[in-house]
């Protein structure tokens, strides 16, 4: 099987909406590339619930090209069917996505055995997003030197990036790997928002490290990242200001995971709870340095055990918040 992942649900994230609805075809040739590469025999697109104009857009361009007979390999019929999503996180999680594809509890597995080796109801899956496959055509059509001219040496080609948060232009802007983030903010999306001051940025969603003015001239690609604890995730970038408070942004973020997690693994079904209660107790003032010393450790634990990204990188933001701003923190603990 060809599976596309199109259930954007990070925050700040619609880079896959606006292919969905602005060139379909796009989506749907990439995945015909790669069926006829692996010989797989059919296709899904998982759309996020909260798309249903995509879904749609996306199902008439499956009719259409299924009428011009273009959904065939060597003659054969390749059927693609959208599957809707019921507004769970964690399903952007592959394994969680095909479990709920098959009808089941959007819950992570275990690996191994892997998708590619055993995944939609048993059978070798390719799941990839909506992004790797619309490039695909392109790189076919102008040749992969042409690709990799782009970016840097260990991330060649483009990035989607969607601005938000305090910016002027908030928006999608496409550019090669290699820009800093500062490059970015300014030269897309126009600096801050008028009375507005920077205070932090983060990267890859509600699982993203946040960085203060100190970091905005790490390069964006994914050596740099993940020499710095971050990721780049689906390319997200959302700007704080200085009204922000960091305490109650971190216990939002905690609060998030706890809601999200699918419950399989201990250190993200209780340890998120437990995180986000430290930090509520920190928020309502009854905190001490200890809180401080065990959401740390918390943290750690997460990062290792979990199953999943979505338990390994809720500590993320957390951490980084205490880290770049320990002063906010500290004046709300109890003396």
């Amino acid at each position: 099987y060809v599976v596309a992942n199109a259930d954007e649900g990070e925050a700040g994230t619609y880079c896959d909406r606006m292919i969905l609805e602005g060139d379909p075809f796009r989506l749907l040739e990439g995945m015909l590339i790669c069926a006829r590469a692996i010989g797989a025999c059919r296709g899904y697109v998982y759309c996020r619930q909260e798309y249903p104009a995509a879904a749609a857009t996306l199902r008439a361009a499956i009719h259409k090209a299924d009428e011009a007979e273009l959904l065939d390999i060597d003659g054969e019929p390749f059927p693609i069917e959208v599957v809707e999503g019921a507004g769970s996180y964690v399903c952007g999680e592959e394994t969680a996505l095909l479990e709920s594809l098959e009808g089941k509890r959007g819950v992570v597995r275990a690996r191994p055995p892997y998708p590619a080796q055993a995944g939609l109801c048993g059978r070798p899956t390719i799941v990839s997003n909506v992004l790797t496959f619309a490039t695909i055509p392109q790189i076919l059509s102008r040749g992969g030197a042409w690709h990799a001219s782009l970016g840097t040496e260990q991330s060649r080609g483009t990035i989607a990036l969607q601005l938000g948060g305090r910016v002027k232009h908030p928006g999608l802007v496409e550019v090669p790997f290699g820009l800093s983030l500062r490059q970015v903010l300014d030269q897309f999306g126009g600096g801050m928002a008028p009375g507005s001051r920077f205070k932090a940025v983060q990267v890859g969603g509600p699982l993203g490290s946040l960085f203060p003015a100190a970091g905005l001239d790490l390069p964006i690609c994914y050596d740099a990242f993940a020499k710095a604890g971050a990721v780049l995730g689906h390319g997200g970038i959302v700007v704080y200001d200085h009204e922000t408070d960091m305490v109650d942004l971190a216990r939002h973020f905690m609060a998030f995971t706890a809601d999200e997690s699918c419950g399989k693994c201990t250190p993200c079904r209780i340890g998120s709870v437990r995180g986000r209660e430290i930090l509520e107790r920190i928020q309502a003032g009854g905190g001490t340095v200890e809180d401080l010393a065990l959401l740390d450790d918390l943290g750690e634990t997460m990062k290792l055990a979990s199953l999943c990204a979505l338990g390994g990188r809720a500590p993320y933001p957390v951490l980084t918040a205490i880290q770049h701003f320990p002063v906010e923190f500290r004046s709300k603990l109890r003396p």
